[in-house]
């Protein structure tokens, strides 16, 4: 991109404003609403940022785009706009088998005598029901009750546990909750790095590679098993709605060629495609993305994870005050905040890539911005453009319409650029393992654990 260019872009871009319409007086730091739209820029592949295990493998596998996870290059991207792009990859994993790089996802160990106390402390969950080669999908908030992580957790023994991240550094976090040594354990993070084996053929594969066993794990159920020599832990869960099991490699820096090649060679009857993971498909099984749809600025009730705080866990937690405080409001029939997530289904043309801005919730009435999006992608099944967005907490109900303000690209035929939506109930079609939030099914309500 020539010079000239770049300061014309830069004039343009120095036009815009955040939107001030969105009622976010209830947080510290506003969400981003500046509608920048695409930006040309390249990223720079440095010493800083951690290459990850598998880095090199993803880009024999094809990458051509990435981003940064947990100060972690993470790829995004295989199969080129020109070809089909992300839908390509969807047709993958519906269909088929994929594999994906996730050793962004950094594994931190609590270890020791204490392991189950501090754990429990730290996570809003009952930790104590979770039982040795056993894991669950948990958050630990801050002392606001806003989210810092919503990891997997694994507990790979009586005595240790793995925090699988999400998008925020939580090591440093868990050390500093443990400063005076309080709990008699130790934290570190371990070479330890995962692929995911996501889709409807991922059994079938799964069980090439490490036998009939496999048919016996339970949802979030664990199992150790050998690659070429070499160990890894097993769980049968995933950032899809789909069937999809973790491989989680000891030693990855060292091993992380014999796991990939392993996959790919298992997989080559079952039509594997290494592809980025799957936020098409997540979002339409309603599984948020940390610091996409949440952030520490975000309570669990806020965004469809009332039930990660159970009224029955007594014992006491990081957050748990103001959580409950949040919860006696809610069953008051106040409102404690300004915004709330909901479903949206939407029209204009399909959305086939990720979104560049948080797009803009306007009232259906007066066309004044009121929330913004967060998440959206267009589902094949449903044959509708889908979204996880925030709208005013009296607004959320499923029935209610607002409009979508979307870029150029995607407004179709819409003059002023904005298109009818709707909220609709959340997951937007069924998972092959429903989980808790999908059981209880509702806001606001709680999960007994």
């Amino acid at each position: 991109m020539g010079s000239m260019n770049y300061a014309n872009q830069q004039i343009r871009y120095a036009d815009l404003r955040q939107n001030l319409a969105v009622d976010q007086t209830d947080r510290f730091v506003p969400i981003n609403l500046r509608q920048s739209g695409p930006t040309q820029v390249e990223l720079l592949i440095s010493t800083r940022v951690r290459k990850s295990p598998y880095w090199h493998l993803s880009m024999e596998a094809g990458c051509w785009r990435a981003t940064i996870y947990n100060r972690v290059y993470h790829p995004r991207g295989y199969v080129r706009p020109e070809d089909g792009g992300a839908m390509v990859e969807y047709d993958a994993l519906v269909n088929h088998v994929t594999m994906w790089n996730v050793a962004v996802e950094r594994q931190i160990m609590v270890k020791g005598p204490d392991a189950e106390s501090f754990v429990d402390y730290v996570i809003t969950r009952n930790a104590a029901l979770i039982k040795p080669m056993h894991a669950k999908y948990v958050i630990l908030c801050n002392a606001d009750g806003g989210i810092l992580n919503d990891p997997v957790l694994l507990r790979v023994s009586e005595d240790e546990f793995w925090f699988s991240l999400a998008d925020s550094d939580l090591e440093l976090w868990l050390r500093g909750v443990n400063h005076d040594h309080k709990f008699d354990v130790s934290i570190a993070e371990i070479d330890v790095a995962p692929v995911q084996i996501q889709g409807p053929k991922s059994e079938a594969l799964m069980i090439d590679l490490f036998g009939e066993e496999i048919r016996e794990i339970p949802y979030y159920g664990l199992m150790n098993g050998i690659v070429r020599g070499h160990d890894v832990v097993i769980s049968q869960s995933g950032f899809t709605g789909e069937k999809g099991y973790e491989i989680y490699l000891k030693d990855a820096t060292l091993y992380a060629e014999d796991l990939w090649y392993s996959v790919l060679e298992a997989g080559e009857k079952h039509n594997l495609m290494v592809i980025a993971p799957a936020h098409h498909r997540r979002i339409a099984a309603g599984i948020l993305s940390y610091g996409q749809d949440m952030d520490c600025e975000t309570s669990p009730f806020q965004c469809n994870l009332a039930y990660q705080v159970p009224r029955k866990k007594n014992r006491n937690y990081i957050g748990k005050d103001r959580l409950d405080q949040i919860r006696a409001q809610i069953d008051a029939g106040e409102a404690p905040f300004k915004l709330g997530m909901v479903g949206l289904t939407f029209g204009g043309e399909p959305v086939t890539d990720y979104a560049n801005d948080f797009w803009l919730v306007k009232s259906s009435t007066t066309e004044e911005a009121v929330g913004y999006v967060t998440s959206p992608w267009y589902s094949p099944e449903l044959e509708t453009n889908i979204a996880l967005a925030y709208v005013p907490w009296t607004g959320r109900d499923v029935g209610e319409e607002y409009r979508i303000a979307l870029p150029e690209e995607y407004a179709g035929n819409a003059a002023d650029y904005t298109v009818d939506a709707r909220v609709v109930e959340v997951p937007f079609r069924p998972s092959v393992n429903p989980n808790i939030r999908e059981v209880v099914h509702g806001r606001g309500k709680d999960h007994a654990d």
